[in-house]
């Protein structure tokens, strides 16, 4: 099996070869823990999550990196440095690191409810200020940054020009230093720097400053690409297989990594693939603290937002993403994520009707096509809205062999299950919803159930009017049954 991936360097899908066979190294940015993690947080998770388990799934051994920002790292496209971290902690009353532990462990749990496998390494930056500083000394040693008042900057300048033919500023990101240059307005209290478009290593602490460092420069805080370069280079080496992220990071979170990282290790390009999942977009717009329509997590899971006309659980977020290709945008809205509550119910429903399916002695229908189909898509830099398509051919298979429209043979039949746990479960990360929001409706399929039971003991007892009365009610409900030799069967109209 070859895997396709996109690589954003090369802006093309290339066969995907790791660096050592067997073996994959691949990076992910994590979150900034300064709040509760959103619905902007659930793609990127999502994404290579699938990745890594399709690696996994693929033999290889899989080293997966992805970092806690706790570090209250500047941003530099404000006005002001500021540090999320210390703002957050003294608007919540909280110290620093016991904000950073809250919201951290929230982020966890978030991903354990979208059934993410929890990464090989979760290294924080706090916990790499020496490997971050000792990155910063090697930068100035070699002559691409300078210190200015406590403060150390990288010089894109002298970069641009001696890195040129070997990774360039901007190759990345498809963007032209000289035209940054012309359009990055100067920040206030940044007028130290010789260009308006050199980016800070290090950054000296002003007085009123909660989380600070010694350094050789006095105290202060890492600039935020520093910590990524750094703590890849520790566990996966100057150069590794995968670098992965949300589009938003390629410029200038990844480009300015790819710049620190090249000075340290002779040119280096640090990762061999760029990988970076799309936007979502709510109801159109751009998500964002002005549109008022950041959704937390939680929000998602209690329905508790004005943008929510319900709950919904955490398998129908991730299935609804898993709907659009991770490169495409994708829009977040009620219409989309009910469709893919209903659509992962059919899919789930035909899943536990494989196991009554009768066999035959020859099959009608072809598996192994539908394996390959399979493959074909989730190989295909992991097209996962043309595999659950053929999932849900799948389905269609299922319910006409049921149905006495279709035969299969017992081989067959256990091929079709181990393909479907393969995909299903196994790679795209699915499972049977078990929380306690679900009870509602295990309750009222309970009690279809009872009316089902019910109606077969009327025919039984050849008492057609009480059986064809309660047929009648539940088919005006919705429910519609189907009697096959094995007994009734019955499902939720979705329409």
């Amino acid at each position: 099996m070859e895997l396709l991936l996109h690589n954003t360097i090369s802006r093309k899908k290339e066969i995907f070869k790791s660096i050592t066979p067997g073996h994959v190294g691949m990076y992910v940015c994590g979150p900034t823990v300064s709040g509760e993690s959103h619905l902007g947080h659930t793609r990127p998770y999502i994404t290579f999550d699938v990745l890594y388990r399709l690696l996994t799934h693929m033999q290889y051994k899989v080293r997966y990196v992805r970092n806690i920002t706790d570090a209250g790292h500047f941003e530099e496209e404000g006005k002001e440095a500021e540090d999320k971290i210390s703002s957050k902690a003294l608007l919540e009353k909280l110290e620093p690191m016991e904000l950073v532990t809250k919201y951290t462990n929230l982020f966890r749990w978030a991903m354990h409810q979208f059934n993410n496998i929890e990464p090989s390494i979760e290294p924080t930056a706090t916990g790499h200020i020496v490997e971050q500083i000792e990155m910063v000394k090697t930068i100035l040693k070699e002559g691409y940054a300078y210190e200015v008042n406590g403060s150390v900057y990288f010089d894109l300048n002298k970069y641009a020009t001696d890195f040129a033919h070997k990774t360039p500023y901007g190759k990345l990101s498809g963007r032209v230093l000289d035209e940054m240059l012309e359009t990055t307005r100067a920040l206030d209290g940044q007028d130290e720097k010789r260009n308006k478009a050199d980016f800070a290593l290090w950054k000296k602490a002003p007085a009123e400053h909660i989380m600070r460092w010694a350094s050789p420069w006095g105290e202060g805080f890492p600039g935020w690409h520093i910590e990524c370069s750094a703590m890849s280079k520790k566990y996966l080496g100057e150069q590794f297989d995968i670098h992965g992220g949300g589009m938003d990071l390629q410029f200038p979170h990844h480009e300015s990594e790819i710049a620190q990282s090249s000075v340290c290790h002779n040119g280096t390009l640090m990762a061999r693939y760029w990988v970076h999942n799309n936007m979502i977009t709510i109801n159109g717009k751009k998500m964002g603290k002005s549109y008022n329509n950041v959704i937390k997590l939680t929000e998602l899971f209690s329905g508790d937002h004005p943008l929510l006309e319900q709950a919904y659980q955490p398998m129908t977020i991730r299935f609804f993403i898993l709907q659009s290709h991770y490169r495409s945008t994708l829009d977040f809205g009620n219409a989309g994520l009910q469709a893919a509550e209903k659509g992962l119910e059919r899919l789930m429903r035909a899943l536990e009707r494989i196991e009554k399916l009768p066999t035959s002695e020859k099959s009608t229908v072809d598996i192994e096509s539908l394996s390959n189909n399979c493959w074909n898509a989730i190989l295909d830099d992991l097209n996962s809205p043309i595999l659950i398509a053929h999932l849900f051919d799948a389905v269609k298979i299922i319910n006409n062999i049921g149905d006495g429209v279709e035969k299969i043979s017992a081989p067959d039949k256990i091929k079709l299950q181990e393909l479907l746990n393969i995909f299903v479960f196994d790679i795209l990360g699915l499972q049977k919803s078990t929380t306690d929001s679900n009870s509602e409706k295990e309750r009222l399929n309970g009690l279809i159930s009872m009316l089902v039971d019910l109606r077969i003991e009327a025919k039984n007892r050849k008492d057609y009017t009480s059986s064809d009365e309660i047929r009648n009610k539940l088919s005006a409900l919705g429910v519609m049954l189907k009697d096959t030799k094995e007994g009734s069967e019955w499902e939720v109209n979705d329409n």
